[in-house]
């Protein structure tokens, strides 16, 4: 049953949900002092996953990403993503981690039902990465990388933030590493949010950068797939993988939405720089699932057309590890 369609005709088959706000690694564009507590940790927890996973199913989703925080720091993980895999209608499991525990764990995950795997690393060069990250373990995570890509995953995708320190100087860097390797680098531009503010104006980068890089080195646009996301991903016949750009201040932006994200505590928002929420935790018990997806379709009434991140407003997003990005 399709029954996720806002007063635009957007239809949202893809829930992104946040398991944690945690995060281990301090990068310098979300979580530079690193993770600070804001009140006692009651996410969710798998069975309250499960009911989620279960009602978004019914109603048409068949595509679910596990984020964060960092949604690895989870110790019982491996049972949400199995919990997830299990829920009939969803064919596809994906997490975004920052790959701090990829190389030891991904064998795990993938058995548990991990189909789709994203792994953030905004910089090749390990002094950069150490400097954005706060951590040195730039070869650990391109060595998880490589066994994710060994275990034949429906898909192993690498997310890289823009900025300016690294827009051109690193993107033959990135290049390279997608010569041999079947993965798409997706350059997402930096994004403003309320705790930022001063960073963003001091390395903010115009994905026009990128796109001038790209045709520059004889890189074209690739066909887009019905299932795809906001990326535009470009092809080299020379490479075996994919360079792409996220660039959520351009027009239109949000003309082809197509996801909703639930918070590691239980609230369904509409947009990722929106206001509010929807809480949903109440109905996350047995024999409330009617109810709980007569509420989700229910606020789709609210969904905006799109966010206002080029008037400089950023809703009430005090940074992207607080519901997922």
């Amino acid at each position: 049953m399709d029954r996720l369609v806002d007063g635009f005709g957007r239809r949202f088959n893809y829930l992104r949900l946040s398991v944690t706000e945690v995060c281990n690694f301090r990068c310098t564009y979300c979580l530079p002092d690193g993770y600070r507590k804001s009140g006692p940790a009651q996410f969710l927890n798998v069975e309250e996953i499960g009911f989620l996973t279960e009602a978004f199913a019914r109603l048409g989703v068949h595509k679910v990403r596990l984020t964060g925080g960092e949604p690895t720091v989870r110790r019982d993980i491996g049972q949400i993503i199995a919990k997830a895999a299990q829920t009939a209608g969803i064919d596809k499991v994906a997490m975004t981690t920052n790959g701090w525990n990829l190389a030891r764990r991904i064998g795990d995950w993938h058995a548990a039902g991990l189909t789709h795997l994203n792994v953030s690393i905004d910089s090749l060069d390990g002094e950069a990465f150490h400097r954005i990250t706060g951590h040195d373990r730039l070869r650990s995570v391109v060595e998880g990388v490589d066994r994710a890509l060994g275990l034949g995953m429906a898909s192993v995708k690498v997310n890289a933030v823009l900025l300016k320190e690294t827009a051109e100087s690193g993107l033959g860097g990135f290049a390279d590493f997608v010569r041999e390797r079947p993965v798409a680098v997706r350059f997402i531009e930096l994004m403003r949010t309320n705790d930022n503010a001063d960073y963003f104006a001091a390395h903010h980068a115009s994905g026009q950068v990128l796109r001038d890089w790209l045709e520059r080195e004889g890189w074209t646009p690739r066909a887009r797939g019905a299932d795809d996301g906001p990326a535009v991903e470009y092809v080299h016949p020379d490479y075996a993988g994919r360079l792409g750009l996220i660039a959520p201040y351009a027009a239109g932006f949000c003309d082809g939405c197509n996801r909703l994200r639930v918070t590691s505590r239980g609230l369904l928002r509409l947009c990722l720089f929106g206001e509010g929420g929807v809480d949903l935790r109440e109905l996350l018990t047995e024999g409330r699932g009617e109810e709980l997806q007569e509420r989700i379709v229910a606020s789709l009434i609210g969904k905006r057309a799109g966010h206002a991140l080029a008037d400089g407003l950023s809703g009430d997003t005090r940074n992207l590890a607080q519901l997922g990005g």
